[in-house]
């Protein structure tokens, strides 16, 4: 995981040194939200591994926005050169590397290069990098060029209790993880699992405490889905791989039946790779994973 300095790319891996061993993430940069809603002229440069870009897989899919959208696929494998593409992947800018793409829209960039990335092909730059944003671009702004009927994913009425939840599930959860997985001190790893268990007691206690298998109302929100892109990838890689190993999510019976009733949805499981996971996760991460070997389990079927 490098990252640009003035447009050139440095090969360097994050620096805890000052920050007592605790894991940062950078905050992203490119957050623009006026997008007309055009069939082709919007793009996604994805990462199938990462849970990130999956948040924008998922409610693509369940919007039926895949014809008025296109996306490119990195490839599993992240090294000395960051995300890559296969030849050919790229049929908008025909790039190899995704910094190409951050160097398109500034040739002086600095800053982290990271999925998802939303396209513009007519202004010919990046609209969004931030995936938060750009679910709900994806759930309001898209929504006239959607192909099936999804209610709402960030209904009003809720909105102040979405928010509440995702702040939390942001936090201990979905940075949660990462925060353990790179931590680089014993206080700091501690700190972020103690947090991270803590806060799936209490989503488990909620979701035992309601009568439908959803963190919000009785209907699918972007809570569940910015939930699930982590919990999915939960006993395959953060047990073991980030040391995330106190429970697995097969020990939670609610949070696995919800994991497993999104994972159902219509056209969901096609946006989940176990391969592209597990390659991306283990392979790469080289400060962590050094042999790079990719274990063969667990055996995780959320199919049944």
């Amino acid at each position: 995981m490098g990252m640009l300095v003035d447009g050139e790319w440095k090969d360097v891996w994050y620096d805890t040194s000052s920050t007592g061993g605790r894991f940062e993430r950078t905050v992203t940069t490119f957050r623009r939200k006026d997008v007309e809603p055009v069939a082709g002229r919007y793009h996604l440069y994805v990462s199938l591994a990462c849970p990130w870009a999956h948040r924008t897989l998922v409610v693509r899919a369940l919007k039926g926005l895949e014809e008025a959208i296109s996306v490119s696929v990195v490839n599993a494998f992240m090294g000395s050169d960051g995300w890559e593409l296969a030849e050919g992947a790229d049929a908008v800018l025909g790039a190899r590397r995704l910094y190409e793409v951050y160097l398109r829209t500034d040739a002086k960039f600095t800053g982290r290069v990271t999925v998802p990335v939303l396209w513009d092909r007519q202004a010919n730059t990046i609209v969004n990098n931030e995936s938060s944003e750009i679910i709900r671009l994806l759930n309001g702004a898209f929504d006239p060029l959607a192909t099936r009927p999804l209610h709402d994913l960030y209904p009003e009425p809720l909105r102040a209790e979405i928010d509440e939840v995702n702040a939390r599930v942001y936090r201990a959860v979905n940075n949660g993880v990462y925060r353990a997985g790179f931590a680089t001190s014993q206080s700091a790893y501690e700190e972020a699992v103690t947090e991270l268990f803590a806060s799936l007691d209490w989503l488990e206690a909620r979701l035992a405490s309601k009568a439908s298998l959803h963190l919000v109302g009785d209907a699918l929100t972007e809570a569940d889905i910015r939930l699930f892109t982590t919990l999915v990838r939960f006993d395959a890689v953060y047990h073991g791989h980030f040391k995330c190993n106190l429970r697995r999510l097969v020990d939670y019976p609610k949070l696995r039946a919800f994991t497993k009733a999104i994972y159902g949805l219509p056209f969901v499981a096609d946006t989940v790779s176990d391969a592209h996971i597990k390659q991306h996760y283990y392979g790469s991460h080289k400060t962590i994973n050094p042999s790079g070997v990719v274990p063969l389990g667990p055996a995780v079927d959320y199919r049944s």
